[in-house]
């Protein structure tokens, strides 16, 4: 039989490893469980051994190339790694998993703080530790860290403290973001077909403004020497004229009022005027309602369903 190596919580939380010989890893999983153990991490034995002696390989390969050099590494604040939300929505469920299975809140993280491999969330799990052990609450520490953690998060786990079912709250709020990341998943997946065609034809029509409209230029001279053109047709020509003569003036010109535009919407009136104008479009304006609404309703009883007060969830 093979040999599988565990690493494993008793109900006081303390660590404990070891090695087991069963049949596969469910069956060890199941043994631990029947020991009164919850297993963080079950591995078969001989991969245990190949990866340490890889990840030696790797060190030792490291230091070589270090040696003699210096590390320019700098970081600037305000651009740090970012949390995505799928490795949130992780390490809340394994939070969630931990608190129910009756191991201490500093215990739980000071376990995934161990296990988790993004550096960004494994340092601010770090600093939920070092807050819990200076006298905050959760919810307090969590508050500390508004860019990764927003108010629905922060709330729903305070109300799971003063009601005292951390871990019905903490299972609760992975659910919800789960479901959230399956509805951006299939609003992604939705959008991919318009965004390429968009793309696509903005390449055509970019290709038709440096390229033909300029041959249809000479042919209106050829044919209609001294006659005035059209309004609209005068206006093609002469955009296609500052695409293809001054084109890096044209790309500064559409930068600027792209970005012109992206602070006008963060702006509370801009943000208002533009959310008022998606609404009212005609074909996506009542879609965009319905999900608005639905993402209020679900995020409203999920706030109310966890203890939150009514007027504090709205």
């Amino acid at each position: 039989m093979p040999k599988f190596s565990y690493v494993a919580m008793d109900s006081r939380g303390k660590e404990t490893k070891g090695t087991l010989e069963v049949a596969n890893q469910n069956e060890a999983i199941g043994r631990l469980k029947e020991m009164g153990f919850f297993p963080t991490k079950v591995v078969e034995a001989d991969k245990t051994k190949d990866k340490a002696e890889a990840k030696a390989k790797a060190a030792a390969k490291a230091a070589g190339r270090k040696k003699g050099s210096l590390d320019f590494s700098i970081k600037i604040p305000g651009f740090s790694g970012r949390v995505k939300s799928k490795v949130l929505t992780t390490f809340t469920r394994q939070l969630a998993t931990l608190v129910d299975a009756g191991l201490p809140l500093l215990r739980g993280l000071r376990v995934l703080e161990k296990q988790e491999k993004h550096p960004t969330l494994k340092q601010i799990v770090s600093e939920l530790g070092l807050g819990i052990e200076g006298g905050s609450t959760f919810s307090e520490a969590l508050a500390q860290h508004p860019k990764v953690f927003n108010r629905l998060y922060v709330n729903m786990v305070k109300a799971g403290e003063l009601g005292g079912v951390l871990e019905v709250v903490l299972a609760r709020l992975a659910e919800f973001m789960e479901k959230a990341q399956k509805i951006k998943g299939k609003v992604i997946a939705a959008m991919f077909y318009p965004c390429a065609v968009i793309t696509v034809a903005v390449a055509i029509l970019a290709v038709l403004m440096v390229w033909v409209v300029p041959k249809f230029k000479e042919i209106f001279k050829d044919m209609l020497p001294g006659r005035d053109l059209p309004p609209f047709t005068n206006l093609v020509l002469g955009i296609s004229d500052a695409i293809a003569h001054h084109f890096f003036v044209t790309v500064c010109v559409l930068a600027v009022a792209v970005v012109a535009f992206l602070a006008f919407v963060r702006t509370r009136f801009g943000r208002r005027i533009f959310d008022k104008f998606k609404l009212n479009m005609p074909i996506l304006g009542p879609v965009i309602t319905k999900v608005a609404i639905s993402r209020f309703t679900r995020t409203l009883g999920t706030l109310v369903s966890s203890g939150v007060p009514i007027l504090q969830a709205l």
